[in-house]
């Protein structure tokens, strides 16, 4: 941490690149029109006035234009990153000198990313925003003494949500969190073109390969792993999925994919990426039987699902042969190359999701804090979901933002629904 550049409120890699860290959040900020309109109005009601809220969230482009919405609403602001590649240290800059505390970096150590988020900590937060749950589970754990202040939370990604609902199943989840990633305005949107689109971004950064006529190989066929799968077959490559689910492994069935495990799809593949929010998708024997030259990646929230300790016992040499791609040399002459060290390709290899899908999904994160706060003390301690409502008062805001308007039900048609005596 000795070259990072630090004060009391801040801890980020070069406080110098805060002009170019603007000219990113001015792109992001004049393509996230909804989160536009959310601040424009709570910088008069101020909705968040009092609230402390610790957030720990990728710091990009697009989450500095929904700090800034954090901010606007009257709130304190204390923010680190959820994954130790995916800071955009330009964008950290930024926010650091527009007086905003952050303490987040490019190529954190462990150590250093929990000491980022015990640093959001300090000062005693109400509200607590996650990708991943990190922070959350911090607070349940180590830093259990913060969790008597919060009076709610949310949470961003599929990884997250699921350990939230074990906890709160558990009995153990001491506040109310709300399940952005569920949205629908969230996960079939985001996960699916979002993450289709930055994933094969990601890829091609860091490998310049072709993509039509290859063998694409996707662990995970969920929203995050069907965008995936259908940005792949549109560059031209042949998709193989491996799914433990029979309903999407079903679904992809039926959408034209071929269907397999990952046993016979390692002897195929050319591309592998996971999506599955599992640990040890691929793993030693995998890495054995496949070509050489395979590439192997992860849009998966952690690095687990690509056992790399199998990888590096089985090779004889490994060499970064460009940025985020690293050469595993096998004893047979094989080589297996290895993307952004297992973490998310998508934001370590290039920059998350493009801003016009995250205008959603940070809309929802931001109306979801203004909701816990003004009934956050009175909610249980579980997981709640988005109300159809909010789901459809956004999807009509994104729509009316890019130009496209629908048809309204009639007096008449709204009776028809609900006339159960109307026959054939």
């Amino acid at each position: 941490m000795d070259e990072l550049d630090k004060s009391e409120n801040y801890t980020v890699r070069d406080i110098g690149l805060a002009d170019k860290g603007s000219l990113l959040v001015d792109w992001a900020r004049a393509r996230m029109p909804v989160l536009a309109k959310l601040k424009a109005e709570a910088e008069r009601t101020k909705p968040l006035a009092g609230m402390r809220v610790a957030g720990c969230l990728h710091v990009t482009k697009e989450t500095a234009v929904l700090i800034e919405a954090i901010g606007a609403a009257g709130a304190e602001i204390s923010w680190s990153g959820c994954n130790p590649l995916s800071t955009q240290d330009e964008v950290a800059a930024w926010l650091a000198e527009e007086g905003y505390s952050v303490h987040a970096w490019h190529g954190q150590s462990t150590e250093d990313f929990y000491w980022c988020i015990d640093k959001t900590l300090e000062f005693k937060p109400t509200l607590t925003l996650d990708d991943g749950a990190d922070l959350i589970v911090r607070v349940h754990g180590d830093k259990s003494e913060y969790a008597e202040g919060v009076i709610g939370g949310t949470e961003e990604t599929t990884t997250g949500v699921h350990r939230l609902r074990a906890m709160a199943a558990a009995g153990d989840l001491r506040y109310p969190v709300i399940a952005v990633n569920d949205a629908i305005t969230k996960w079939d949107f985001d996960n699916v073109y979002g993450t289709g689109q930055s994933t094969l971004d990601g890829i091609l950064r860091a490998t310049s390969v072709l993509l039509a006529g290859k063998t694409f190989v996707v662990a995970g066929f969920g929203h995050c792993g069907s965008g995936v799968a259908m940005r792949a077959r549109g560059m031209g490559a042949n998709v193989v999925i491996a799914e433990v689910d029979p309903l999407p492994a079903l679904r992809a069935v039926m959408e034209g994919y071929r269907v397999m495990p990952m046993d016979e799809a390692a002897k195929m593949g050319d591309i592998f990426c996971t999506a599955t929010g599992m640990e040890d998708v691929i793993v030693g024997r995998h890495f054995a039987s496949m070509k050489d030259g395979a590439i192997v990646c992860n849009t998966g929230h952690y690095d687990c699902e690509i056992k790399i300790t199998d990888l590096e016992e089985q090779s004889t040499s490994v060499r970064t042969i460009r940025q985020d791609n690293e050469e595993f040399l096998m004893p047979d002459g094989r080589r297996v190359f290895l993307l952004a060290r297992g973490r998310l390709v998508n934001l370590a290899a290039a920059e998350g999701h493009p801003s016009e899908v995250m205008d959603m999904s940070f809309a929802n994160q931001f109306l979801s804090l203004c909701r816990l706060a003004k009934e956050g003390a009175g909610m249980g301690k579980q997981v709640y979901d988005i109300t159809t409502q909010q789901d459809q008062e956004l999807a009509t805001t994104k729509l009316d933002t890019l130009g496209f308007s629908i048809d309204v039900l009639t007096d008449a048609q709204l009776a028809y629904l609900d006339d159960y005596s109307v026959g054939t």
